[in-house]
């Protein structure tokens, strides 16, 4: 979880969310940066209301992981509505994965399409309010 990410650019974004999850999965950010930027090529995963969901599949991962941020101000993202983003969540998976890594991206676009959801994340003050709304019966229920 990362509260109130400072980016102004949808590079920005990618590079910090790649660190982070770089250090959970042992990986060089690099190696993360560039499986994200490559996805990005082939169409923005900026899906609307506010919401992006840059992925990704990397051979040498154990499993999946995922880093969510709130930006502090949102940041155009090339999302398709056009409209800048302030929720993003990072998902990698292993090369791999197949049907669990569409499963996730399904699941976490869900949880995120829900209006009362997307509110109640851009009204948490935390990353362990971040986190509890995102792991809670009620996040569970709407993905």
């Amino acid at each position: 979880m990362i509260f109130g990410l400072k980016a102004g650019s949808k590079k920005q974004i990618l590079q910090e969310l790649a660190r982070v999850a770089a250090e959970q999965v042992g990986l060089h950010d690099r190696v993360v940066f560039d499986v994200l930027l490559e996805r990005e090529r082939l169409g923005s995963t900026g899906v609307g209301e506010g919401v992006a969901i840059p992925h990704g599949r990397i051979a040498d991962l154990k499993g999946l992981s995922g880093v969510f941020a709130l930006l502090k101000q949102p940041v155009d993202f090339d999302a398709l509505d056009g409209k800048p983003v302030d929720l993003v969540f990072l998902l990698l998976a292993p090369q791999s994965a197949g049907a669990d890594h569409l499963k996730a991206l399904s699941r976490i676009s869900r949880l995120l399409r829900d209006r009362n959801v997307r509110d109640k994340l851009r009204g948490a003050r935390s990353d362990d309010a971040l986190y509890a709304l995102l792991t809670s019966g009620t996040a569970s229920e709407a993905a």
